[in-house]
């Protein structure tokens, strides 16, 4: 189901970011800031804004909404408790049929990845499949704290590109 862009532009704020809270993994904080700057005259006006937010906000909040997304083909997507958004971004990229092998390198990647840059891998993977995944993994371990962070953010903002469309028609 989608939503016009001319019901977001006049509904209130809470339904603004009830409908708008999940495009940004678990924060919603984020639509809270921009739904005062409505009408958005497209879809890509909207998400700038958002992307706006999230780089105007401090590095407390940008590490939280960081970690708030899931590790890929980790144990939530296993138990089932990933966001619907993050579950179908999951399945198309293939990470729901992995071999023993490939799970076994997944959980070992993420735990490295962890470890080093303290928060999750985070990739768009609309377009990837789990070996691109595997591939962008092992090469991004090698890049430095601020390159990640900033790679991480980069990320959540295509995320967030995608799941806009998604939802919303012009």
């Amino acid at each position: 189901m989608t939503l016009p862009l001319s019901t977001l532009n006049t509904c209130s704020d809470s339904e603004f970011v009830a409908a708008l809270g999940a495009i940004f993994e678990h924060s919603p904080w984020v639509a809270e800031a921009v739904s005062g700057m409505r009408p958005f005259a497209s879809i890509e006006a909207l998400h700038a804004a958002m992307v706006s937010a999230v780089d105007d906000a401090d590095e407390d909040a940008q590490l939280a909404l960081i970690r708030a997304h899931p590790d890929l083909a980790g144990k939530a997507a296993l138990a089932g408790e990933l966001t619907a958004e993050s579950t179908s971004e999951q399945k198309g990229a293939g990470l729901d049929r992995l071999t023993s092998e490939e799970f076994t390198r997944f959980h070992t990647l993420n735990d490295a990845y962890k470890q080093k840059f303290g928060f999750p891998f985070i990739l768009a993977v609309r377009g990837h499949d789990k070996h691109s995944i595997l591939d962008a993994f092992e090469r991004r371990l090698e890049n430095s704290q601020p390159d990640e962070k900033s790679e991480a953010l980069a990320q959540i903002a295509q995320i967030g590109s995608f799941r806009l469309h998604d939802l919303i028609e012009e």
